[in-house]
């Protein structure tokens, strides 16, 4: 973790930023030599099956996810309805 002043990150926000974005380092905003804020990198995104990995689910056979599906439509209908009528 990196100390720099609240000054220093006025004239160097470019600089700031681009290592805590390229690095993943976090930098903590001081003022008078107490800690302010801090700076963080965002946590990274992932897709939805990386995040339904870590839950230990099993996935749906093909035959399975064919029939939910046929069951979920089952309760649509195609008609437009007017839902003010």
């Amino acid at each position: 973790m990196h100390a720099i002043s609240a000054t220093e990150l006025a004239r160097n926000t470019r600089e700031v930023l681009d290592r805590v974005t390229s690095q993943g380092e976090t930098v903590t905003i001081q003022r008078n030599q107490t800690s302010i804020a801090q700076i963080v990198p965002s946590p990274r995104t992932m897709s939805a099956t990386q995040a339904l990995q870590g839950l230990g689910l099993s996935m749906l056979s093909p035959k399975q996810s064919d029939a939910w599906l046929t069951d979920s439509k089952e309760q649509f209908s195609d008609a437009v309805r007017d839902p003010w009528a």
